[in-house]
This record gives C-alpha cells, sequence and structure tokens, in this order.
C-alpha cells in the first residue's frame, strides 16, 4: 500500500468508526468444546483484534445458538466475536476451509 492509499484508509477509518475494525472482525480458532444446552462454546483462538482480545482459551455464549450445530470438538473454525451487555459472544462460526 502506497503512502496515498495508507493516508486515505486513515481518513475513512477516523471518518467511518468501526471500519477498521470490520476488515478484521474475523479470527480463527480451534473447537475444545460445544455445550448446546447452555448456547455456549470453547474455543482456542488466535488474535481477536475486532475486540481487542489476544490468544487464549475460553468461553463465548453464541448467538443464535444454531450456530453450534455446525461445529464439533476439535474443529478448525472461523469466527466473528462481540462484546454484549459485558459478555463475549460469537455471533458467527463455521468451519475453516
Amino acid at each position: 500500500m502506497g503512502l496515498r492509499h495508507a493516508a486515505i484508509a486513515l481518513v475513512l477509518a477516523a471518518a467511518m468508526p468501526g471500519f477498521a475494525a470490520q476488515e478484521d472482525a474475523s479470527a480463527t480458532g480451534e473447537v475444545r468444546k460445544v455445550d448446546k444446552a447452555a448456547g455456549k462454546i470453547i474455543l482456542k483462538h488466535g488474535e481477536i483484534r475486532s475486540i481487542g482480545m489476544g490468544p487464549m482459551t475460553m468461553v463465548f455464549a453464541v448467538k443464535p445458538p444454531a450456530l453450534l450445530d455446525k461445529v464439533a470438538v476439535g474443529d478448525k473454525v472461523k469466527f466473528r466475536a462481540a462484546v454484549e451487555n459485558g459478555d463475549y459472544v460469537v455471533t458467527a462460526l463455521e468451519k475453516a476451509k
């Protein structure tokens, strides 16, 4: 990316909150546990820049819970996470290709 393009990206990011985060909104990880009854998943994941989180293994709520039907323990996944009322929530989830 040239200097001109970098400057344009910075202007757009400042003018449109969330612009930069949307470019990086998805993360990758591995499913460690699925709890369909509770609507939760444990993921070992890399950095999630969109919510400022480093790599770790943690529990996420999943909305909608039907997303859990697509994955099983051991699957490599691609997902999106958000913070809702102080809770970390997976809002999109699919097996990695």
